[in-house]
């Protein structure tokens, strides 16, 4: 597809997650309370959308995942919560 094609498919929906995310931070943002690793790992991965550079899609989930190669011994937590617990 073209750009001018892709444009008029996407953006539209696009636009909309941009939006919901503006509010989720808002919402995030007045709340009390102290910032937590998801909302670090948030913002981190808004910062791989900036600019021209390739890659995006995969720089985002890179911001949300676990670096390490090293297994642990023991898990601590008892479910996935989206983003790696530094």
């Amino acid at each position: 597809m073209t750009k001018q094609q892709i444009l008029d498919l996407y953006f539209l929906d696009a636009r909309h997650k941009l939006i919901e995310l503006a509010a989720f931070l808002d919402r995030v943002e007045r709340a009390d309370g102290k910032d937590d690793f998801r909302l670090e790992a948030f913002r981190s991965a808004l910062t791989k959308l900036d600019g021209k550079k390739m890659n995006k899609a995969k720089n985002v989930l890179l911001a949300f995942s676990d670096p390490t190669s090293k297994p642990i011994a023991k898990a601590t937590v008892k479910g996935a919560c989206g983003a790696f617990i530094k």
